[in-house]
């Protein structure tokens, strides 16, 4: 059986997502095998949680290419890292790639097996953030999930609008095109006009609920 396009997407997130994880660790300054394990981890960790919880085999325990990519993702990265990270947005384009890759599969994996659009949206979103959650835990900061930036957000609206093509019966390549870029739009405009979600401050002493 060939590869197929879905294949390809993946693949494609695979090494964006080990990217970003390997440039994680090497602002670290983990040791190349380190920076392998949180690269593997960004890349398939998204996708093991999702196939857990839909009940189905990790997707890359019956292909080794998966952690042969992550490799090659490394190799780059030790040969090119200087060029490639010279620029200030590299970090968030291969990000915001993998994020957005990730969400048409874990989104179309879940159709795939036979279930509803609310849970597609939330595998699509964990397929996408949960790896960089895990990246973000491994190298010591604070998720970005967690954090100001519009990150799972953009997750879900992508899932959303995949949900509504796929409701009109739109070509699946074109849900992809759409969902995939409506990912990547958020994610810019987010960070172009400083976009983000109010941030929960802790109450004053004074206004705090007293027990007693």
């Amino acid at each position: 059986m060939g590869i197929t396009f879905y294949d390809i997407i993946e693949y494609i997130g695979t090494f964006a997502f080990a990217i970003s994880g390997i440039k994680a660790a090497s602002i670290k300054r983990f040791d190349w095998f380190g920076a392998y394990v949180v690269g593997l981890v960004t890349a398939i960790g998204g996708g093991t949680l999702r196939d857990l919880l839909l009940g189905i085999e990790p997707f890359w325990m019956s292909n080794v290419s998966y952690l042969i990519c992550t490799a090659v993702a490394l190799l780059v990265v030790v040969v090119f890292g200087k060029d490639i990270f010279r620029y200030k947005y590299t970090f968030f384009a291969f990000d915001t790639v993998g994020l957005a890759l990730f969400v048409v599969v874990g989104f179309e994996k879940s159709i795939m097996n036979d279930y509803p659009y609310w849970v597609a949206i939330i595998m699509g979103t964990l397929t996408g953030a949960a790896g960089g959650v895990f990246r973000d835990v491994l190298t010591n900061d604070v998720p970005l999930i967690f954090q100001k930036e519009i990150y799972a957000i953009a997750c879900i609206i992508g899932g959303v609008i995949y949900m509504c093509c796929h409701l009109l019966s739109v070509d699946t390549l074109l849900c992809q095109i759409l969902s995939f870029s409506s990912v990547i739009l958020t994610r810019i405009l987010a960070v172009k006009y400083d976009i983000c979600l109010p941030v929960l401050k802790e109450p004053n002493d004074d206004s705090q609920l007293k027990l007693f």
